[in-house]
Order: C-alpha cells, then structure tokens, then sequence
C-alpha cells in the first residue's frame, strides 16, 4: 500500500508528502550557473507540448539583478489566455512554510514558546495524545516530528472533489482524543497534514484571529503581498487558473477548515518572488530575524540522505554543493514548489495548474543547482487498450473501500467515469478493460472488483508490484 499511495497521490496537499531526496542531487560539483530565460522556456515547452505533464506552468526567478518570469501554457485548456507572474495558483502544502513563519516571529515577540505544548493554546478540556510523560510541542509539530499521523482516521469527505472543505475542528479534537501515538515524540520524521492543520489553529487562537487574518496580518500585509490569500476576492478569482487533475482534466478547487494551516493559501509567482526576497535580503522588512530562524532552527534528520528539516523547511544538503531549502506543494488541480540557496541569494518558485506525479520539483532544483530533471516517465497502461461501459455498470462499482485503518480508497463516477481516491489526495480516473477489471494510466497498477450476483461489488483488489492487496467495501458514513 506504502507504494500505492505514494504513486497514485501524487498530490500532496498536500501535498508536499516525504521529501525526494534524488530530485536534490546535481549531476556533477562544477559551478552551477542559473539557466537563462530561453533555456527555461525550453523546459516547460518540453513539459507541456512533448511530454504532456502540465497545462500552464510559471516559473519565477530572484537574485541579486533582479526578478524574472519565465511562462508557458494557458490557464484552462477550454481558455486561451497565457498564464503569466499574475496567474493564481493554489500553492497546497507551501502554506506551512507561512504558518511556521508565524510561529517564529510569534516566538520572538514573546507570545508563544517553541516548547510550548500545543494542548497549551487549545480550548480548556481538549485532549491532545501524550507518550511516556511527553507533550506534543509546538516544535514538535512545525518539525514534523510529533508522531501525528499524515491525515487523521476520521477524515471521512462528503465531497471527494474538495475533501478537506467539511474537516472542521469538532472532527480534529474528536480525532485528537482517542488517537494513540506510535512512536516517542520527536523521535523520527513523519510528513502530517494533521499536525499543521493543529499548529495553525493554536497560532490563531492565541492571536485571538481566525487562520488567515492571522497570517494576513502577520506576513502578508507586511510584505506587501497582494495576491496571497485563502478566500479569493472577485478580482483575484478571474486571475484564477483552473486546476486540472492527473490525467489533465478540470479539477475542482480545494477549501480547507480546521486544516488551513497545512495548505490553504492562493498566491502567484509574482507574490511568491516577493516572498523569496524577503528570505534572500532583497526584500527588507522586520520579518528577516524570523524568515532566517526558520530555516536555521531545530534542524532534524528526516531519514532520507542529505535531507533535513527544520521549522518547516526542508534542507537539502547535496556533497560539494550549497544547501537548498526548499517546501512544495499541490491540491487536487494543482502542484507548487519554491526554494533559495542562501550562498548564491537565487531563489526560484514554479507554480503549475496541473496535479501531475512530475509536478515542478526537479524544474525548481534544476535551477538552483543544476539537479538532472524527472526523466519522461514510462507508459505506465503497458499497452492496455480501455473499453466502454455504460454508466449504469460503473454505478454499481461506486463506494467506498478499506485497505487498512485509515487508509479507504473511495471509488466515484462521473457520468461515463470512473475515479479512484485514496484518503486525503486527489482523485485519479482508471479506465475499464472489462466490466470488473480497470487500469490506471498514471502507475502501473490495476484494480479488479468482486461484483457478486447482487451486481453490487463488494470488495476491491489491487495488482500492483507483484502484490494483490484487497479492500473490503465499508458503509457509507
């Protein structure tokens, strides 16, 4: 399941999932020297038209000369219209970069501890799991190193489509309660929507704001970022670029409540420059004190070689080459990513409307630090060849299914379309080969489903790997 989930969710929200180490590593210690304009244009071009993994992409470029925006692509596939510096894109799990930031410019004004419990900023009564006599920290958390998992167990979405719109903070405190950690605090790295989502609700209630007021007027409006936000107003909405999904159809945007912290925020590459800036010294504003704490605090390992994280951070550390920290990011329609090299001042944002497994993380550190690019994945179908089926025969495959707790891989129709959605990532469509048997043409994973003579199917197995897993259908909640 562990390579099931990492192949087909693509989509961090919230992405930003565990760190690629490889998609860090330059191909040689010579003198990198940044990629121009045209040779930029090259890559996306070779993106979107030859390779078909994107629809619009914006890559954005600061250093000591200046900013530049290099761009391909459109907006929709149905809408003409070039994507450009003021294109907005969902940025999905970049939000934790923000809601760190808040935490440390929170902890230099005096207003919070990084030691701090987090159950310290929670409303009297709530529980939060302890292990061995051991709180979960606010350190803890922005480290993701708190022993929360990923995405609680609870997360049962009315809508797939947009599932983190009805995860309110009555399900994260019930989660919370009866959730039993696996591991000592602080003891290893574990990626947690959840723990972000929590970190960013604490901030806020001890600020006495909701979420983004919170960092509105903590970052935002000190930077002078006017088009990164949560809720988009309706200038900002037409400058909106539609997501699309894995297989490059429109996507619905995603909303977040208790868990805004992990993955909220709009924002555009001309923004997110700003952003960079300010990290790099280019941009000057009382936040540089807390932008460099960030980055340079708590520093722990996250298993994966020549790769740490700090508040929020990621650190990678390639052999004779200058330490990049970087964070991604993506929804249901959307893939982001952004870093900087602190020794040569150049930081780079790519910002995507498509929620490809390719997504602009080796652009971004190909960038920086010359990183060989994601080469042109194989044809993961093999040759398949997809049939078609009436919608009243995928009606009865529609359901949900449990491979393990906490892990239920939902299985949705639209119209003549069937998509498969494992918890808490983005729907992904497979294609039917037989009225029981569907492949996907994203991974090399097949899905066959035990229809009994009821016609309604009861389970679901996977074939992926050499490995035939089976979930059982689960009630409806």
């Amino acid at each position: 399941m562990r390579k099931l989930l990492a192949a087909l969710a693509a989509g961090l929200l919230i992405v930003g999932g565990a760190p690629k180490a490889g998609a860090q590593t330059p191909t040689a210690a010579a003198v990198w020297v940044t990629p121009s304009d045209a040779e930029i244009k090259a890559i996306l071009r070779q993106r979107i038209k030859a390779e078909h993994s994107g629809v619009g992409i914006v890559v954005g470029v600061i250093d000591a000369h200046g900013r530049r925006i290099v761009s391909y692509g459109v907006s929709d596939k149905a809408d003409p219209r070039p994507v450009d510096g003021r294109t907005v894109f969902e940025i999905g799990s970049m939000t934790k970069v923000f809601t760190s930031l808040v935490l440390t410019e929170m902890v230099q004004a005096g207003e919070v501890k990084l030691d701090d419990p987090v159950v310290k900023y929670l409303p009297p009564g709530t529980k939060v799991p302890e292990r061995n006599g051991k709180q979960i920290t606010l350190v803890d958390i922005s480290t993701q190193s708190s022993g929360l998992p990923r995405m609680p167990t609870n997360f049962a979405p009315k809508d797939w489509d947009n599932p983190y719109a009805d995860y309110g903070e009555a399900q994260l405190f019930q989660f919370l309660a009866g959730y039993s950690l696996p591991r000592d605090i602080g003891s290893q790295y574990e990626y947690s929507n959840l723990a972000v989502g929590l970190l960013g609700d604490a901030l806020a209630r001890r600020a006495g704001v909701d979420y983004e007021t919170l960092v509105k007027r903590r970052i935002i409006e000190p930077l002078r970022m006017t088009s990164t936000t949560i809720t988009l107003s309706p200038a900002l909405k037409a400058r909106l670029a539609k997501g699309h999904d894995s297989a490059l159809d429109p996507a619905a945007n995603w909303d977040l409540d208790a868990l805004a912290g992990a993955g909220a925020l709009r924002s555009d590459a001309e923004d997110m420059l700003t952003f960079l800036g300010a990290e790099l010294g280019y941009v000057k504003t009382p936040l540089a004190p807390a932008m460099k704490a960030e980055w340079t605090t708590a520093r722990r390992p996250t298993g994966v070689p020549n790769l740490s994280v700090a508040l929020a951070w990621h650190i990678a550390s390639p052999p004779n080459r200058d330490e990049i920290v970087w964070h991604n990011g993506g929804t249901g329609g959307y893939r982001s990513y952004m870093g900087f090299d602190p020794k040569t001042g150049v930081g780079v944002v790519v910002l995507t409307n498509a929620a490809t497994a390719r997504g602009g993380d080796d652009i971004g550190a190909h960038i920086l630090n010359g990183a060989p690019l994601a080469p042109t994945p194989p044809d993961p179908a093999g040759g398949r060849h997809a049939i078609a089926l009436a919608p009243q025969a995928l009606e009865a495959l529609v359901g949900r299914y449990q491979f393990a707790p906490g892990v239920v891989l939902a299985v949705t129709r639209k119209d003549a379309q069937l998509f498969i959605q494992l918890t808490g990532q983005s729907p992904s469509r497979v294609f039917p080969e037989s009225p029981t048997a569907f492949f996907s043409k994203l991974v090399d994973a097949q899905f066959t489903f035990d229809v009994p003579p009821s016609g309604r199917a009861a389970a679901v197995t996977l074939h992926q790997n050499g490995r035939t897993p089976t979930a059982k259908r689960i009630a409806e909640p």
